[in-house]
């Protein structure tokens, strides 16, 4: 990462913001915490090597976000300051033990925003498209319950639509997103209608035109990027100075050119992705 002078001046080195995925999905955080946050640095780690996450057993989950997150701390220089965990299977299978394990790092994860969704809805009939491993974790399970009595949640589990948006597999995430949309039911603006959409999965932003197509004018999507940017923010141990232009690197246990097209598609950057072993 850049230093702001010399590098023989350790306070003077730029502890960057670690952000890391299974795959592609976290960059729809990643552009919400450039647009929040532009003077910070960012890595970015995108676990495609053993991605999807949200199909996989929970102590796998939490395996590879304890490797990835030492690999931040330890390996890589200088170490993360904070963590964003842009992955709501991940955060929920995960963040709970990584905060006990590291209390003196700040960290964020994102979960589907179903507060901010009973907000918006007025029918008060909302869908929520995530994993299997997100609407399986307790976590998510108590933030349904708690919410039970102010709206109507309709959970859709969306096998493969990850992998499809992963693999920029357009027209498989046009089937997917049809079969899942009209699998949670009747959209719209009249009382019975679902008109408010979760996105409960950071992949799935990167739908939303498709989605849109697919759903009455008027249905909010929702996701969580915003949100969780604005979060960082305050977390933030030493924000940046006003005068550096923070850089972002980006790395990836699996196909580095996935991630390289798809920062170059969805966010415009242009550079190139370095390999992450193991």
């Amino acid at each position: 990462m850049t230093q702001l002078k010399s590098s023989n001046d350790s306070s003077l080195i730029r502890h960057p913001i670690g952000v890391f995925d299974s795959g592609v999905g976290g960059l729809s955080v990643l552009q919400a915490l450039r647009a929040e946050l532009p003077n910070e640095d960012v890595i970015y780690v995108a676990d495609a090597g053993f991605a999807p996450y949200g199909e996989r057993e929970e102590c796998f989950v939490v395996e590879r976000a304890r490797h990835i997150t030492q690999r931040l701390l330890h390996t890589e220089q200088p170490p993360i300051k904070a963590l964003v965990i842009a992955c709501n299977t991940a955060t929920a299978a995960a963040i709970h033990l990584l905060r006990q394990e590291l209390p003196g790092l700040p960290i964020v994860g994102v979960e589907p925003a179903l507060k901010p969704a009973v907000a918006a809805s007025r029918t008060k009939r909302i869908g929520v498209m995530a994993t299997r491993g997100t609407l399986a974790s307790t976590k998510f399970k108590t933030l349904l319950a708690k919410l039970a009595n102010q709206a109507e949640f309709v959970c859709q589990p969306c096998d493969g639509l990850a992998d499809a948006i992963e693999h920029a597999d357009i027209s498989r995430v046009i089937a997917l997103c049809s079969d899942y949309t009209r699998a949670i039911g009747q959209f719209g603006l009249k009382d019975g209608e679902v008109d408010t959409l979760v996105l409960g999965c950071t992949h799935y932003p990167f739908a939303s035109a498709t989605l849109r197509t697919l759903l009455p004018a008027g249905v909010q999507l929702i996701d969580n990027g915003v949100p969780v940017a604005r979060q960082t923010h305050r977390v933030l141990p030493g924000p940046a100075s006003d005068d550096h232009c923070g850089q972002i690197r980006l790395l990836s246990t699996g196909d580095p050119a996935l991630l390289a097209q798809a920062a170059q598609r969805w966010l415009g950057l242009h550079m190139p992705v370095q390999t992450l072993v193991g």
